[in-house]
């Protein structure tokens, strides 16, 4: 019989499923044995079959017929669950089983490859694996293109719905503008600060010290979370009671261990906070990536790149990390903290160049699938572009078209909601300062009114509401790119000494 509680147990055993995918996905990425690839694809084909059965098989078919028919018998909750679930079936229910379960097997496959390609600084080795993903997914579009533009439209509204390439265009554009007239605005009329001491050997137990105190401050829960070393950061989140954190580490840069921590921490928190009222449906209510991106990088940006912060912050990280900074004053410190510089890693880069990083893997994604580029240009087209936007030579694949595992994991249209997300958190933080005097807070010690703020209005929906709908009600207006622009102009004007 369709019922409410019968689409809910099937929605939760679909949860569980995913929560065993994700704890795999996490094993994989951080402890797995380095031989172990092949019978963990295995494992994850299997897994990815009993899930697509699951969520497309004939029970959960009957069931959205049924209830879609007639929805009398449901409550709100239950009118929104079935929503959610219909529009998870209309992505995953209209690709054939067997290309679904040997494309998860292929990801998986990737992952592995991908790693052997980095280690030996070489393309070559992952870019079948590239073509693989690719061939997979233009196969799929047309069975998930509804009125979208063009083919990448559709991979973007994977991620942000009603997302487009001729939205994310024109915002990038301002952007691009923004972004080019800050820089020469600063190499003209700036003083560049002095980051020599960032390079400063830092021993990765004293860095994971001070940087898991600090999200811990900021609300990160670690009895329901952990830090693991992997190669590319990264948050799994099984469930609200376990969103695992990773980063990466360098004696001589934890700068970047820091605010990866604070990054990942800001997606930890989120999956932390979500109402227990959603834990059976997780699987149909993924979290927009912008507005999960908006909160890591309100951590690591609007948080971590302020000066009231590390006013605070600063005396307590110079504690742990004694003797090496007691001959660093804060204005030095905070100064070189903030140096903008352009930078090959995206991870590395600071939050002025970083949308540049976006746009460039934005463009490169909407020629391979709008403008069908082969993969074999791909490198090439990743120099060319870093020596238009950034000025900078790629010297190798390492460094280049290899560093992020986006691809490896079939993430194509995903890029743009990290840029979306540095726009969301400088809106939401302009909105959060009419009511919360961020300098006493830092002062007091005690964040928790920030916490509190982000679970209120953000935390607490989880994938329930769409991205847009969250960032209106919150802030009151739509999308506005200036509010980050703001925020970038203002700290740089401090780190630089630009004339008033």
């Amino acid at each position: 019989m369709a019922t409410q509680q019968a689409l809910l147990d099937s929605i939760k055993e679909q949860t569980l499923l995913s929560e065993i995918s994700a704890l795999s996905g996490w094993d994989a990425l951080t402890g797995m044995p380095k031989d172990a690839g092949h019978f963990r694809a295995d494992v994850d084909a299997y897994l990815a079959e009993k899930t697509f059965q699951v969520a497309t098989g004939a029970q959960r078919q009957q069931l959205l017929a049924a209830l879609s028919a007639d929805n009398s018998s449901l409550d709100d909750f239950g009118r929104l669950v079935l929503a959610k679930a219909q529009k998870d079936f209309d992505v995953t229910g209209k690709i054939p089983e067997k290309a679904y379960i040997d494309f998860q097997r292929t990801l998986s496959e990737a992952q592995d490859y991908w790693a052997q390609a980095r280690e030996a600084n070489d393309y070559t080795i992952f870019q079948p694996y590239v073509e693989k993903i690719i061939a997979y997914l233009k196969q799929f579009i047309p069975l998930w293109q509804t009125d979208e533009a063009t083919p990448y439209d559709v991979l973007l509204n994977q991620y942000e719905p009603g997302l487009s390439v001729a939205k994310l265009d024109a915002v990038f554009d301002e952007l691009k503008t923004g972004i080019i007239a800050l820089r020469q605005r600063l190499a003209t009329d700036g003083t560049a600060p002095d980051s020599t001491f960032l390079s400063r050997a830092v021993p990765k137990a004293k860095q994971r010290e001070y940087a898991l105190a600090a999200v811990q401050r900021l609300g990160y829960d670690m009895n329901k979370g952990r830090l693991d070393d992997t190669i590319h950061p990264f948050m799994e989140a099984l469930n609200r009671d376990d969103a695992r954190i990773t980063t990466r580490w360098d004696d001589h840069n934890f700068q970047m261990a820091v605010l990866g921590i604070f990054h990942e921490a800001g997606h930890g928190l989120f999956e932390q906070n979500v109402a227990a009222k959603y834990d059976d449906v997780r699987s149909v209510m993924p979290i927009s990536m912008s507005i999960h991106e908006s909160q890591s990088l309100f951590n690591e940006v609007m948080v971590g790149r302020s000066k009231a912060f590390w006013q605070a912050e600063y005396p307590k990280m110079q504690a742990t990390f004694a003797p090496t900074f007691d001959d660093i004053s804060f204005e030095t410190f905070y100064r070189g903290w903030i140096k903008t510089e352009a930078t090959l890693i995206r991870t590395e880069a600071d939050p002025l160049t970083y949308p540049l990083h976006i746009i460039i893997r934005y463009e490169i994604e909407k020629a391979i699938f709008n403008d069908n580029v082969p993969v074999a240009d791909l490198p090439q087209l990743w120099r060319d572009k870093y020596q238009e936007y950034l000025g900078l030579t790629v010297p190798d694949d390492l460094t280049g078209i290899l560093q992020d595992i986006h691809w490896a994991g079939g993430s194509f249209g995903y890029f743009p909601s990290y840029a979306l997300g540095h726009l969301y958190a400088a809106q939401f933080m302009a909105t959060m300062q009419k009511t919360l005097d961020f300098d006493q807070i830092y002062a007091s010690g005690d964040y928790s009114p920030i916490f509190a703020w982000r679970r209120e209005h953000i935390w607490q929906h989880g994938g329930a509401v769409d991205p847009g709908d969250i960032l209106l009600a919150a802030t009151g207006e739509a999308l506005n790119p200036q509010y980050w622009l703001t925020v970038m102009n203002q700290l740089y004007a401090t780190a630089y000494q630009l004339p008033k």
